[in-house]
């Protein structure tokens, strides 16, 4: 039987069309772009559901207790064990299994993976662990690129090409922030620059962000008051505040690895009651604190509008600095970018106050700082700081700080890798070789 032409094939160059590619990479991006925002969609109604039946059942009391106590602990048991049963490598993030395929071969089956990646993403992140949208997002986005890349025949290097694209497109419609899809996916997925890539995933991001914002809007994601340009003596403080960020961020990589290590050690318990157990304990605080639970967007935004009282502000942050990890060793799906801004947006934010009042600087604002440590902690943990820079001016809309962002990144990358700690992903992505 004669072979089927390869449709992708232009005979007279004897290489593939790179005009198919940029098609390609356009229809990855609008499929990636309305699964991304059917997620976020069906994310926010799952937070109002959690919400209103938070509130609901505190008119019953002890019962009331335990019916959020035992939902939360439903949710994340079942959200672990369509992981287990259907599809391993739909665990945690989903970035460091993107990387490895990227680096070596796709494994696991992308149409199993994505429903798993979707459906426990919104039971996870909805039932209130602290969670982040990206992680499921970015591996839906791979998985598109992948099975389009089946459908079409692809070569080797288009199907990698198609993958990134894809990862960079779920990035850009989390966050609703294509450059830093883009950017994010050159300088962590693939670490090098690659033409092919690069035009892929910038036409997936562009796809991906054109179609989602007719569902989500254009606005950015979080909101905050116009802020002047930093002058050059404040230059000082925000590289102090990345010092400070750097030692912070490598502890939260410490704190989610060792979080990852005792759950692995509790081998006579199912991964799925494991889970559960993290569940319940979220649903515990959803109970008394129904604000400081979730992915963290809400808490973000309250921190950048600057409504935070010192005291209260400095329990927050402990208490998020505790949950995204624990949550995290749940291994339901999820990420670490929404988690990581919000315990970045609370320690800037402290700072701020605290340079303010006593060294009563005329002109800083506290909310200049959460800004910049959204940044440097982003770099202190990702150890990709210029996607973390990108990624909060397209998700604040504020573009003033890109001085005080440079040189607070600088900062806290520079003392992460000073103190030999591994980006987050490169440990992740160890963990499961």
């Amino acid at each position: 039987m004669e072979r089927e032409p390869n449709l992708l094939f232009d005979p007279a160059q004897g290489r593939r069309n790179p005009l198919v590619l940029a098609i390609l990479s356009l229809i990855v991006g609008a499929i990636s772009g309305l699964v991304g925002a059917a997620f976020r969609l069906g994310l926010q109604r799952a937070d109002v559901l959690r919400n209103s039946i938070a509130q609901w059942a505190h008119g019953y009391g002890a019962a009331g207790f335990f019916v959020v106590l035992f939902g939360t602990a439903l949710a994340a048991g079942v959200a672990a064990w369509m992981v287990a049963r259907f599809s391993p490598e739909s665990s945690g993030s989903g970035i460091p299994h993107v990387e490895n395929q990227l680096k070596k071969k796709w494994s696991g089956d992308p149409a199993r993976i994505a429903p798993v990646k979707f459906v426990g993403g919104i039971l996870a992140i909805g039932s209130g662990l602290a969670l982040g949208r990206e992680g499921p997002t970015v591996h839906l986005g791979a998985s598109v690129g992948q099975l389009i890349a089946r459908i079409f025949r692809c070569n080797e290097n288009e199907c990698r090409a198609l993958l990134a694209a894809g990862a960079g497109a779920g990035l850009a419609t989390a966050f609703n922030a294509p450059i830093a899809g883009a950017v994010f996916v050159l300088e962590e997925l693939v670490g090098v620059f690659d033409m092919d890539v690069t035009v892929a995933t910038i036409g997936a991001s562009a796809g991906a962000i054109s179609f989602a914002r007719i569902f989500l809007g254009q606005a950015p994601d979080l909101h905050i008051a116009l802020l002047d340009f930093p002058g050059f003596g404040s230059v000082p403080a925000y590289v102090l505040l990345g010092i400070l960020l750097g030692f912070l961020g490598v502890l939260y990589n410490r704190a989610i690895l060792s979080a990852l290590a005792f759950s692995a050690k509790l081998t006579m318990i199912r991964v799925e009651w494991r889970a559960a157990l993290v569940g319940a304990g979220i649903g515990a605080l959803t109970w008394f604190l129904p604000g400081l639970v979730g992915g963290g967007d809400s808490i973000t935004q309250q921190i950048l509008s600057g409504n935070a009282v010192f005291a209260t502000l400095a329990a927050a942050f402990l208490l998020r600095f505790v949950i995204g990890p624990v949550s995290y060793a749940a291994r339901t799906p999820g990420g670490l970018f929404a988690p990581l801004l919000t315990v970045g947006s609370q320690a800037g934010l402290l700072f701020g106050i605290l340079w303010c009042r006593w060294f009563n600087a005329p002109g800083l604002q506290p909310t200049e700082f959460a800004l910049v440590g959204m940044a440097a902690f982003f770099a202190a943990i990702v150890r990709a700081p210029i996607t973390g820079i990108i990624l909060i001016v397209e998700l604040t809309g504020s573009s003033n700080y890109f001085l005080a962002m440079l040189g607070a990144t600088f900062a806290s990358a520079t003392v992460a890798t000073l103190l030999k700690d591994p980006p987050i992903y490169d440990s992740l992505r160890g963990l499961s070789d």
